[in-house]
């Protein structure tokens, strides 16, 4: 997709946005302390050694939306940059505890060539909640929210023809109606990746949208397209955006794969992006910067 399309769809996306996200109530400590209590694969430690920053983001009740950024470990050349992404559904819990697991390994990669964005929990109040939702707590489903071009015109006919009104799929009033959506869209917009990679749970397959040809399999995770969804965040970056969307299907939400599988699963991964992504510029450097900013 040519630059100026890219950059004329983060315009159009970002004049929705409010401009003044509502603080976090919670410190790192706190969140993190509320994560290793939820999730049996992760304890208030290792989610504290993760070295995870607050931003200006929070959820509708307030909980922090983190981040953590990797540098590569080489710096002979303006290195391409990966958004990964856990936990938009609160109750897939295993595809927050894997990228738990991942930034441990992105902190000893000694040759790893990518600038990491990682957001291991973009759906706080889902996962804090009792039970776990898959939606926020304004029970919208924060993968049916973003503001894809047929989200004006299909999304909530989708929603009442397609699902008959199914709660857990609710696209929200309007795109972008969601604090936790509306932060998302700012990452990728200030980020500026060449390539999204979001976990999920629990199809057990690898679900691709985007330019070129996609992946086999990753591991025991075997290529199954699972189609494009009014206000889903493959069909905004993957399908308008023209980006790489690779989507991680875990097996289970609630068991986490094993060690030798999530090691397949990451080495796999981080080959075909290598191979696989533009040898050009990375697109942060392709934008003009004032194609960022909203009007």
């Amino acid at each position: 997709m040519p630059a100026r399309l890219v950059a004329g769809l983060f315009v159009a996306a970002a004049s929705l946005s409010p401009s003044a996200p509502a603080a976090p109530l919670a410190t790192v400590d706190g969140a993190c302390r509320a994560l290793g209590s939820r999730l049996g694969s992760l304890d208030a430690q290792t989610c504290l050694n993760a070295g995870l920053q607050l931003t200006q983001g929070a959820s509708v009740n307030g909980q922090p939306l983190m981040i953590r950024d990797y540098l590569p470990k080489s710096r002979r050349a303006p290195p391409l940059r990966v958004l990964l992404i856990g936990g938009i559904h609160g109750d897939e819990f295993s595809s927050v505890s894997v990228v738990f697991q991942w930034m441990q390994r992105l902190q000893g990669e000694r040759f790893q060539p990518f600038h990491w964005r990682v957001i291991p929990c973009a759906n706080p109040d889902g996962l804090l909640a009792q039970p776990a939702t898959r939606v926020n707590a304004r029970g919208v489903d924060l993968n049916r929210n973003f503001p894809t071009a047929d989200w004006k015109a299909e999304a909530l006919r989708y929603w009442e023809q397609k699902t008959r009104r199914d709660p857990r799929r609710y696209p929200g009033p309007k795109a972008l109606s969601e604090p936790e959506t509306r932060w998302l869209l700012q990452q990728i917009e200030q980020f500026r990746p060449d390539a999204i990679v979001s976990v999920h749970a629990p199809y057990g397959v690898l679900d691709y949208d985007g330019p070129d040809e996609p992946p086999a399999r990753f591991g025991y995770l075997r290529l199954h397209q699972l189609g494009t969804y009014p206000g889903s965040l493959g069909n905004f970056a993957g399908v308008n955006l023209g980006l790489p969307v690779i989507t991680l299907e875990l097996p289970h939400a609630g068991i986490m794969p094993t060690a030798q599988q999530s090691q397949r699963v990451w080495g796999d991964m981080l080959g075909w992006l290598q191979h696989n992504l533009p040898k050009q510029a990375p697109m942060y450097m392709r934008l003009n910067d004032q194609s960022w900013k909203s009007e």
